[in-house]
């Protein structure tokens, strides 16, 4: 029965397996639940932030704030890259980074050097993998993303556009759009366009500007392009749960059918003993 003790060992072996995923898959829906109470809490800052600024930006359109103004000379784009700092959670980081990896090529096509902020560890080793510039870098975020630890990252990009050494600004992140589908996006930070800034048709505003309108201007729209990384982060988290949660499930459902077939082929080997047994038996008793 050696064999029998082999397929034994490894039905033991898949079964605790099979608790460990099953443990994760329930962590990770507690998880999912409270990512994305943090996205949606994120959401309405995000949406008046944008709908303020755009209307600033029309109240005064005497003053163009840098992070809106198109640096053409400049032969180099930066890319903020957001995955996650873990694995297990199917094939999220594949698809964003494999969608990066296309834009990467295409800036690179047009002659364009490429500087890259990285956020999580998966997307930090990518980058070194394939040997990009990679100016600064935040990861071990936790399960609660905080914006104190993005603003320094991210601020050198930030920076660097407005010093006009950079000719676009691009955001990479998975954007969660429900438990079973996330998708990854490739969006454009800076300069800041028209369409993403849409001011309130139906009123006129008029403002009050202390100290001056440049110094609001340049505040709002700096909080505005944090408060778009944020929301990524948020997102991203969201998506990183959901994905591990469906990705443990079925790593679960997997360990209880090759329980099962491991189990169907054990008592087949038993049984295929136990016959040959009584066959020598028989054989034995009618030969005496």
């Amino acid at each position: 029965m050696a064999a029998g003790k082999e397929i034994r060992g490894k039905i033991k072996s898949v079964e605790n397996t099979k608790k460990i995923t099953k443990a994760m898959e329930m962590v990770a829906a507690s998880k999912m639940r409270k990512a994305q109470e943090r996205m949606r809490a994120a959401r309405p800052y995000a949406e008046k932030v944008r709908s303020l600024a755009a209307n600033l930006a029309q109240a005064t359109p005497e003053y163009k704030h840098p992070f809106m103004v198109h640096n053409e000379s400049a032969k180099t784009a930066g890319f903020i890259i957001v995955t996650t700092d873990k694995g297990l959670c199917g094939g999220l980081n594949t698809n964003l980074l494999r969608a990066t990896t296309a834009k990467l090529r295409e800036v690179e096509a047009a002659g364009d050097k490429v500087e890259a902020v990285a956020i999580g560890n998966k997307g930090f080793g990518f980058l070194n993998r394939i040997g990009a510039k990679v100016v600064s870098h935040a990861t071990h975020l936790g399960d609660r993303p905080h914006l104190d630890a993005l603003i320094g990252p991210v601020k050198v990009l930030f920076d660097a556009y407005a010093e006009g050494r950079l000719n676009a600004v691009y955001l990479c992140y998975t954007r969660f759009i429900n438990t079973m589908k996330q998708e990854p996006v490739i969006q454009q930070l800076l300069p800041l366009s028209a369409e993403s800034m849409v001011a309130d048709s139906k009123h006129g505003w008029d403002y009050l500007y202390e100290p001056d309108a440049p110094s609001v201007i340049n505040e709002l729209l700096m909080r505005y392009s944090e408060a778009l990384v944020f929301q990524a982060v948020a997102e991203n988290m969201a998506s990183e749960q959901s994905a591990r949660m469906v990705a443990m499930k079925s790593a679960t459902d997997n360990a209880g059918n090759v329980i099962g077939e491991l189990k169907l082929i054990y008592n087949k080997t038993r049984q295929a003993a136990i016959t040959k047994e009584l066959s020598e038996i028989v054989a034995g008793a009618a030969a005496v």
